[in-house]
């Protein structure tokens, strides 16, 4: 439960902890900046060696016909899953580490494994023809999917505090899977491209035209929607309390084998009669895509439920004034309030706004997972950090939270007066506000000066 407090007075640190006297250094390899430089080297260096191999089997023209045209779906999937973390967005580090994972380490480890199992098998079988399609409906969804799984499962366990729920699960499985798709895209459209130079087609009968429409027209959400399933299981597993072991290790395991179900059984459709692969196509991966679409909806609309519900016991103690929640509940009024401040102190003040509406978001899923017992043990020093942070940010956000609350209130009709009982005059109002900083004395020139409005009367909004 949230403690509210007046202001957050943070613990010392304990003995021999990091940051405490007579505290210990951490060792060379605990060092953060150490870690970010042997990950992006080994990004970086994965990269290298699957373009090198991807133009191998492609060449040169091909690999650039193959970049030019897997480019294409890309910038739309990212606003898409970017889109669904609005509301709480997270860092774009990792964001940018998700897709550097799916496009270089995961498809690098998929190619290599995949190569090696497959040649293995018609090696052992003598049969070249089952080898491949075992290595399609078998192996490459074990391969693949295990690759872009262990991009999520870093995150959850290196950035602890950024992955909270299923919203960041559904995001981060998401991008790696679109990173992963680019590049697979890449060698499937460069192979296709060389196959026509071959034969001298082109055109919509061309090798190229139909790899085109089947990769990145129909089907361009397939690995997101094979991965989204692990990241949905390491979302809820979030969720679970810390003593529940068993769930936070199951869950996780069960959306990776449904992810690799479902990829088997998309892979083998095409051996499944001339039809088959548009027979599941529309009456198997649509419907599935469909639903989980609808799950992303639902999922960002609950967050915003959880904002409008958790944030008023904040307002009481006068953390949070009485038009925030609402106003904070819809992304119609944060948008408002963003452009509001930006248009009238400048980007800086916008960029603000937004960092109050991303503290305030994960104040109210805090506040939401204590209640529900889940809350971790640093509950209430992450609950005083955002506190403190939306403290901060309030002479320039809650101005412009009032404006977009009161833009977008739903209009009431107003009642005669005697509805609304005596009249109470406005001096007997006492604001709620418990921080002792709402009492000291305020600065003589700029906003929040006695006297002199934070924002000017004029309003380029209003019609």
């Amino acid at each position: 439960m949230a403690t509210s407090p007046a202001y957050p007075n943070y613990p010392a640190p304990p003995a021999g902890s990091a940051g405490a006297p007579g505290s210990r250094h951490p060792h060379w390899w605990q060092r953060k900046a150490i870690r970010a430089a042997a990950l992006v080297t080994l990004l970086a260096l994965s990269g290298l060696v699957i373009l090198a191999l991807v133009r191998q089997q492609t060449g040169t023209e091909g690999f650039l016909v193959g970049l030019g045209l897997a480019t294409l779906p890309v910038p739309l999937l990212v606003s898409a899953f970017r889109w669904l973390d609005r509301v709480a967005p997270g860092p774009w580090r990792n964001l940018l580490f998700a897709f550097a994972w799916g496009a270089c380490a995961a498809a690098l480890i998929a190619i290599v494994a995949n190569s090696f199992a497959t040649r293995w098998i018609a090696t052992a079988t003598a049969d070249p023809t089952s080898a491949d399609t075992l290595g399609a409906t078998v192996i490459a969804p074990i391969v693949e999917e295990s690759a872009k799984a262990a991009a999520v499962l870093l995150v959850f366990l290196f950035r602890r505090g950024d992955f909270t729920g299923v919203v960041d699960g559904f995001v981060i499985a998401g991008v790696t899977a679109t990173g992963f798709a680019f590049t697979e895209n890449i060698l499937y459209l460069g192979n296709a491209f060389g196959t026509d130079q071959l034969s001298g087609e082109s055109g919509l009968a061309s090798v190229t035209a139909a790899t085109f429409f089947v990769r990145v027209v129909m089907s361009p959400f397939a690995h997101p929607l094979f991965t989204v399933l692990t990241g949905i299981g390491f979302g809820i597993a979030a969720l679970s309390g810390e003593r529940h072991t068993v769930r936070r290790v199951l869950l996780p395991v069960t959306g990776l084998l449904l992810a690799m179900g479902l990829h088997a059984f998309w892979n083998g459709s095409a051996s499944f009669g001339e039809y088959g692969f548009f027979v599941v196509y529309a009456t198997f991966m649509l419907p599935a895509f469909g639903l989980l679409t609808w799950l992303a909806v639902w999922l960002r609309q609950r967050e915003l439920r959880l904002v409008r519900a958790e944030l008023p016991a904040y307002v009481t103690t006068g953390w949070l004034t009485a038009a925030e929640p609402f106003a904070l509940g819809s992304m119609h009024a944060r948008t408002l309030a963003r452009d509001y401040a930006a248009y009238h102190l400048g980007k800086p003040a916008g960029r603000s706004v937004v960092a109050y509406e991303t503290y305030a978001t994960s104040l109210a899923l805090l506040r939401h997972r204590a209640r529900r017992g889940r809350a971790r043990a640093d509950f209430a020093v992450r609950e005083r950090e955002l506190l403190d942070a939306l403290w901060e940010r309030r002479e320039v956000a809650r101005p412009a939270l009032a404006y977009a609350a009161r833009a977008t209130a739903p209009v009431v009709v107003p009642l005669p007066y005697a509805a609304y009982g005596p009249y109470t005059p406005y001096s007997a109002y006492v604001p709620p506000y418990a921080h002792p900083a709402a009492y000291a004395p305020r600065p003589t020139t700029g906003p929040g000066t006695p006297g002199t409005p934070a924002y000017p009367s004029y309003n380029p909004y209003r019609t």
